[in-house]
Order: structure tokens, then C-alpha cells, then sequence
């Protein structure tokens, strides 16, 4: 029995510097709003899901950690995200 994993193609290299800033800025805010619903649940998890928000609250901080470092290299400003974040957290 054998798998066959199937590579993404991800256009990357085709976005414009713009482009990738908004996707990454995005990216943020989408995280953030992962990291306040697992942490949300995990305040009325029971049993099993007890690790499994504890685990998705790791996964989701260090993913956002990991965001917000390129954001920094990229010259993004944290101010500019935290206002991105308000307008866009009714939307998303």
C-alpha cells in the first residue's frame, strides 16, 4: 500500500511584494483569532479536549510568534497590524 503526497504549487514568486504583505498580514490576524477561540475554549473544555486546546493554543502561539518575527523583517509595523486587526475581526 503506498501514498502518494502531492507538493502544493504556491504562487509565490508570482505575488508582488504588496501582495505578500497583505497575505502575511492576513495571516496574522487569522492566528490571532485562532488563538483567542482556543483560548476562549479552553477555559470550557473537559476531559480529552483539556490537551487538545492546550495543544492548539502552543500551536497557534508559535505560529503567530513565527508571523509577526517576518513581519518584523519585512518591515510591517505592529501598529499597523493591531489596527488591521480591530477593523477586520468582525469580518473574518
Amino acid at each position: 500500500m503506498g501514498y502518494e503526497y502531492v507538493k502544493e504549487s504556491n504562487d509565490i514568486k508570482d505575488k508582488s511584494d504588496r501582495e505578500k504583505k497583505v497575505e502575511l498580514i492576513v495571516n496574522i490576524i487569522k492566528t490571532r483569532n485562532d488563538l483567542e477561540n482556543a483560548r476562549n475554549n479552553y477555559e470550557f473544555a473537559e476531559g480529552n479536549l483539556i490537551d487538545y486546546f492546550l495543544y492548539e493554543i502552543k500551536a497557534n502561539q508559535a505560529k503567530l510568534d513565527y508571523l509577526l518575527c517576518k513581519a518584523k523583517k519585512v518591515g510591517i509595523e505592529l501598529d499597523i497590524i493591531g489596527s488591521c486587526y480591530m477593523k477586520f475581526r468582525n469580518v473574518i
